[in-house]
This record gives structure tokens, sequence and C-alpha cells, in this order.
């Protein structure tokens, strides 16, 4: 009989090939298809515009200067300040020209009596000569002298008026409500000694224009948006203007097209435009540089919208990742359209309506991968298109001008 340690022995081995022959074969399972947000395009009819680069430039801009020698007496504003239309700005000692139109004055007075006397002389020849009672050459005389003592008030007229005028302009005035600049000539200087001392500039900020170029491509294509319209300068002063600053979002600050050249720059191609914008805050300083967004036509157009993200480049160009019926990873190259408020972009060919964008940016999303999709959707803030342009009731056949 065995003893139990030879029958361990003996059980060992014959278990041991017992597992090996049981052993289970292993086989690599792929794991599930990555999951990745996708959305159908938003779609929205949206007005085509252009964003362009301008300037702000002032409503009006004056020299102040004195157009009389005399000495300065007062500055009667504080550097900066806003005046008004009239303000008294700037006094040049008066005493020498209110002497003058007091002399200028009395010189008339004298002229007018001389003129009674020589026309009462006139009449007495003119009756005796009826009369034949005094020669011709009497008459005549008479007459010229009473010419002359005419010509001589009106003379003395006009040296009134340049009299009082000069004296007019000792006072210094605000020729439009505006911002005045700095003083460049102090109380007690001599002015207009030689030629008109330049004394400050007013500038006048609301309203404020914005000037900018268009090329002559832009031209053409709202020539031909505007095919079947031709606008009046009455509606072409209705065509919204939207402008941003370089901190600002958007375009907060509206205005209307105010001015188009008549002709294109030869040696640039590009046509001036201005625009004119209310600035009662004083928000826009002239010289600023903007951000101008112009609408290329006036009806709104169906578009179909993504998030600006979402899209990538290569050196072939830009393109999106859609994911197509058999839940497969494309690459679709696309031609974009104008970028919208809220980082929307517009997709203007490469892309359906029905297509389903990738909108997921982790990197899942490979072509020629399979994927399990997840239908989000693309909100669109009441801002994210671009404002309608007004309504226009009548035909162009002409870029919009003035």
């Amino acid at each position: 009989m065995l003893s139990r340690r030879h029958a361990g022995l003996i059980v060992l081995p014959l278990l041991a090939v017992s597992l090996v022959g049981c052993k289970l074969e292993n086989k690599f399972v792929p794991p599930p298809p990555a999951e990745v947000a996708v959305a159908v395009p938003l779609q929205q009819s949206v007005v085509p515009y252009e964003e362009l680069t301008g300037n702000t430039v002032a409503f009006n801009t004056v020299d102040l200067v004195a157009r009389v020698e005399g000495f300065l007496t007062q500055i009667n504003y504080k550097d900066g300040a806003y005046v008004k239309k009239g303000d008294l700005l700037f006094q040049i000692d008066p005493t020498i020209y209110t002497a003058k139109v007091k002399q200028a004055e009395a010189e008339l007075e004298s002229a007018k009596a001389q003129l009674v006397v020589t026309q009462a002389d006139f009449v007495r020849q003119e009756t005796l000569l009826r009369q034949n009672v005094t020669a011709q050459n009497t008459y005549d005389q008479a007459k010229a002298k009473r010419d002359s003592a005419a010509a001589n008030v009106d003379n003395q007229q006009a040296n009134l008026v340049i009299a009082q005028t000069n004296l007019g302009y000792t006072k210094v005035q605000a020729p439009f409500d505006g911002v005045v600049t700095k003083h460049l000539i102090s109380v007690g200087e001599l002015v207009g000694s030689t030629s008109a001392t330049k004394l400050a500039t007013v500038v006048q900020m609301d309203p404020i224009y914005v000037t900018f170029n268009m090329s002559e491509q832009d031209v053409l294509n709202v020539r031909a948006n505007l095919a079947d319209r031709r606008l009046t300068a009455e509606q072409l002063d209705q065509v919204p203007l939207d402008i941003g600053l370089m901190n600002e979002d958007g375009f907060p600050h509206k205005g209307k097209l105010n001015y188009v050249s008549p002709d294109v720059d030869a040696t640039t191609g590009t046509i001036l435009v201005r625009g004119l914008f209310d600035n009662a805050n004083r928000d826009l300083l002239p010289g600023f540089f903007v951000r101008v967004r112009v609408p290329m036509g006036l009806q709104a157009k169906a578009s179909l919208i993504v998030p600006d993200r979402v899209l990538a480049e290569d050196q072939a160009g830009k393109y999106l990742l859609v994911v197509n019926k058999d839940n497969v990873v494309e690459q679709r190259r696309v031609t974009t359209g104008q970028l919208l408020v809220g980082n929307l972009r517009i997709i203007a060919t490469g892309l359906a309506g029905e297509d389903r964008v990738v909108v997921t940016t982790s990197g899942q999303a490979i072509p020629g991968n399979k994927v399990t999709p997840k239908l989000t959707t693309i909100q669109a803030p009441p801002a994210a298109v671009a404002p309608p342009a007004a309504p226009v009731s009548a035909p162009a056949s002409a870029p919009p001008s003035k």
C-alpha cells in the first residue's frame, strides 16, 4: 500500500498535465468606438458683409487765429474744455480798433453832410439851367461835386464796415460746438503782427466721421449684390455701418453711410468710403483705428454656420471633420465666409445642411475611424448674425456713390 507522500507525488504531475490541456487562448478585443459630439450646421439668414479697417476723423476742425494785430488780453477757457458756438475764447486789445470805428463813423457823417450841400447846389443849378439863367458848365460842375460826395459817402461806409469787422476780430469766438486744444499764446503776447497767429484749435467730435478704403473687388461684389436695385442719394444715407474699437467685442457703434468717392484710385485700386456716427459721449476720438463692418448687399442670405473653433487648416486649406452615414469620420474641405458675433463662422462652400459636423476638440475624431456620434446643437446668441440692412424700395446697378 502506497504512503500518503508517494500518492501526492503521483497526483501533482497528473494535475499539472490536466491544467496545461485546459489553458484558454488569448484574443484581442478592440475598444468600442470613441464617442464624439456632432451637430448639424446652424442655418440662419445673414446679411453679407465685409470687415475692413479705418480711422475716425473729426467732423470739423478749425484753427483759431488772430486776424488783427494787438496784444492778447484774455483767455476765457480751460485747455481741453468743451465750448459752445459763439463762446468768447480769446480777447485781443480792442482800444485801437474801437477808436478806428469811431473815426470811420465820424468821417461817414461828414461825408453825408457834404453830400447834402452838394445835392442842394446841384438842384439849384439844375433849376437855373432850365430857366437859362446859368451856364451849362456851372451845372456840370455842380453835378460832378454831387456825384463825388455820393461816392465819398459809399467809401466812408465801406471804411466803417472794415473798422467794425477788425474790431470784431479782436474777439475770437468758437465757430461751432467742440473741444478746444491747449492755448498756444499767452496773455500779453503780441499776435497778428506779421501774419495770422495760431491761438488754438477747435475740434467737433459729435458727430464723427469714419473713413476707410474698399478694394475694387469689394466694389464689384457690391454692384453684383445690388444688380436689381438703384439706390437714390436719400437711400444711400440709410445703408448701415458698424464699427468697433480694438479693445471692444463686436461692433457696438452704429452709423450710416455718408459718402462714397465717385472714382477708384488708380494707384491703390481702392475707393474712399466715409460713414457718419453719433458720438454724444465722445467715446470716439479723431485718429482712432477702428474695425468697420460694411454690408455687401441689402438682402439677407441663407447661410450655414458652425463654431469657428472646429475649423482646422493644413497646407491644402481649411477643413471640417464630419461623420458620414456609416459613422466614419471624414475630412471635408470648405471655404469660409465672415466671422459672426459669438465666434460663429459662415461656411460658404463644401458643407451641406444635413452634415453632422464634429464639434468636440478632444482629438478622438480621426479621419477614417468609426465613432459613436452624440448629437448636440449649435447655440446661436441673438446677436450672432449681422443685423439686417435698412429696407430699400428702389432698383441699382452701380456701387453706392454720392
